[in-house]
């Protein structure tokens, strides 16, 4: 009989995209029960960690649990009360979005843990999350950009962002699905937009608004990374903000494959890897294009280390659309996941004779 892989499912957290990562845990424990054993761990928006009994995530309740920062202790979450052994995971699978869960901090503990897991590591979380430095190391590879400045609390923002015309962007340095982003398109509108992004963060990124289509692709791998078809997002708005991706009432259309010709979709496919690349992912990223009306330019926007996971979301359907099925394409990540942990295990840390 074969034993089946404990996987410890880590959902909810402390960010504005709680909600959003609650429905992708769900439908990730729905494929993975398949062939695995899921162990789902609701992390609350005060950092608590709960372990439920499963294999269904519930955004509420569980056995409260913590996962010691030792290699010793083999990853074994503990429960709170007593520090008895609660279960023994044998890969975590952080389905968390934002802050203190894909920006590096999670995967820090699981370094310190020497415990396997799924997606990238401390640095290239960080960098994916963190638009400054994301957007510096896309530079630094060569890849293009739409224009843009980075803003601190005591920077004479309204002018900096006037530098740039209107109409543009305002949004929180590290943060994603939208939350607290805003389109301006008229002065008055500039204060507000930069008050409401700095609500969320000590750092704020305004883009020159250009007129585009939005292109997306899923890069799947660790050191030999491959990028998947192109989709494209049709917004039933003026952009694609928080509502459009997430509500009920939602008319945005997803276009799968993106109708691109052939140089395009290419030009797509190697800037995705190398934006991939850029920020040294693993495992799996959804990498985010502007393709310019007027001039045709692709520019990369932005990589998400831990894109929405729901059976709909576009990076599981671009996927699909390239010929992986959504179970396939998790058993895939259990591999790539264990791969690295392979490797780290056997790396030096000492200095030797």
């Amino acid at each position: 009989m074969t034993t089946r892989t404990k996987v410890a499912l880590l959902f909810g957290g402390r960010s504005g995209e709680h909600e959003v990562s609650v429905r992708s845990a769900i439908s990730v424990a729905a494929g993975l029960s398949g062939f695995c054993d899921v162990l789902p761990v609701f992390i609350e928006r005060d950092g608590q960690w709960r372990l439920q009994a499963g294999p269904a995530p519930a955004p509420q309740g569980g056995e409260l649990v913590f996962l010691a920062p030792t290699p010793a202790d083999a990853g074994r979450l503990r429960r709170v009360a007593d520090a008895s052994f609660a279960a023994s995971p044998d890969l975590y699978f952080p389905v968390l979005h934002g802050t203190y869960g894909e920006d590096g901090t999670m995967q820090g503990l699981f370094e310190l843990a020497s415990v396997p897991y799924i997606g990238s590591g401390v640095a290239a979380s960080a960098a994916g999350m963190d638009k400054e430095l994301m957007k510096a190391l896309f530079a630094r590879a060569g890849l293009p950009q739409v224009e843009y400045r980075m803003l601190r609390r005591g920077d004479d923002g309204l002018r900096l962002a006037r530098e740039l015309g209107l109409p543009v962007f305002v949004k929180p340095a590290n943060l994603g699905s939208s939350v607290g982003v805003s389109k301006v398109k008229h002065d008055d509108d500039l204060a507000p937009a930069l008050a409401a992004a700095f609500a969320y963060d000590r750092k704020v990124i305004v883009e020159a608004g250009i007129d585009t289509r939005e292109i997306e692709l899923s890069v799947l791998g660790n050191d030999a990374p491959e990028a998947s078809v192109p989709g494209e997002i049709l917004p039933d708005r003026e952009f694609y903000d928080y509502d459009s991706k997430y509500s009920a009432d939602s008319r945005t259309q997803l276009r799968i494959p993106a109708e691109l010709d052939d140089a395009t979709r290419a030009a797509a496919q190697e800037l995705a890897v190398r934006a991939f690349r850029a920020v040294d992912a693993a495992g799996y990223a959804r990498v985010d294009f502007f393709l310019e009306r007027t001039t045709g330019r692709l520019l990369v926007n932005e990589i998400n280390t831990i894109p929405g996971f729901t059976s709909i979301s576009m990076f599981p359907k671009l996927w699909e659309a390239s010929g992986l099925r959504y179970d396939e394409l998790l058993r895939r990540l259990l591999d790539l996941g264990l791969e690295p942990h392979r490797e780290r295990a056997g790396l030096r840390t000492d200095r030797g004779a």
